[in-house]
């Protein structure tokens, strides 16, 4: 069909990062839905994008290998320093992650004999395809779904209501903690490496607090109350600045303006229908 050969010449790179930033949202998502607000998943990204372009590009990996070592590699690490900071709650915890995002930063940045420096990593090869894409954020889902609905799954909710009561009742928050670090980790590495090899270029700077903040943003705005929300507030950030480009030096405002009212009207993000249901319930009563 022609009129689809057309839109995807112009539009393939919006649809495959629609599906990376999903990835990276549920991410967070798993995080979240444990208790713990973590703003490393961007630094966990930039380790995955460099570990799998490096191993394209240096040594001829296979693309597979390099999605496996993107994923492997932010996963070590985070169970590495998952240990001492996982002990932290709450803003110190936010506050520990925060800092080692940006140590990774740096580290990335200074580190010209291997990752380029300042000026990146450029000519990766385009190996991601449409169907790396689905195929990721389809088997994320299910295992997501799956995850949510076992007893694992009932554990991280109980942590996330009361750490205590959950430890009282005999689940060990240690161990579901690093579980669901770790499997964050590699979740933002698979969505770093698919991206990497999507755009030909990767840089330290793409990899900071703003995207950390970003990441976290997706999540908070869809709503962690399912597994449609962080999707949903991923579709919506990645197409808003797309959608008012016609508003050109004031998109920003209008993008910041909606966001606003967003979570004004819906704080529990817009998968969470209570607000709106409550709103029809109450204009059917006064008719």
């Amino acid at each position: 069909m022609e009129w689809f050969d057309n839109f995807w010449s112009v539009y393939s790179n919006l649809v495959l990062t629609l599906g990376t930033n999903a990835l990276l949202a549920l991410s967070i998502y798993l995080t979240l839905s444990c208790g713990m607000l973590v703003i490393a998943n961007a630094a966990f990204m930039g380790l995955g994008a460099y570990s799998a372009a490096l191993l394209t590009m240096n040594y001829d990996a296979p693309f597979p290998l390099a999605l496996a070592a993107g994923m492997a590699v932010p996963a070590v690490l985070a169970f590495v320093i998952g240990k001492p900071t996982l002990r932290l709650s709450g803003v110190y915890l936010a506050m520990a992650t925060l800092a080692f995002g940006e140590v990774v930063r740096i580290a990335l940045l200074n580190a010209e004999s291997i990752t380029g420096g300042a000026l990146g990593l450029n000519g990766i090869p385009q190996s991601t395809q449409w169907w790396h894409v689905a195929l990721a954020l389809a088997l994320t889902l299910a295992l997501l779904w799956r995850l949510r609905r076992s007893k694992v799954g009932r554990a991280f909710e109980a942590i996330k209501e009361d750490e205590t009561a959950a430890g009282l009742m005999g689940i060990d928050v240690g161990a579901h903690k690093m579980l669901a670090f770790v499997l964050g980790a590699a979740l933002a590495g698979l969505a770093g490496a698919l991206n990497a090899h999507l755009t030909f270029f990767i840089g330290p700077s793409e990899y900071g607090f703003d995207r950390g903040v970003e990441i976290l943003t997706m999540a908070i705005l869809g709503g962690i109350g399912n597994l449609t929300g962080p999707v949903l507030g991923a579709l919506i950030l990645t197409l808003l600045p797309e959608l008012l480009r016609s508003f050109k030096d004031f998109r920003l405002v209008v993008n910041g303006f909606i966001l606003v009212l967003i979570v004004l009207f819906l704080p529990k993000g817009i998968s969470d229908t209570t607000r709106l249901r409550q709103w029809l319930a109450q204009r059917r009563s006064r008719a």
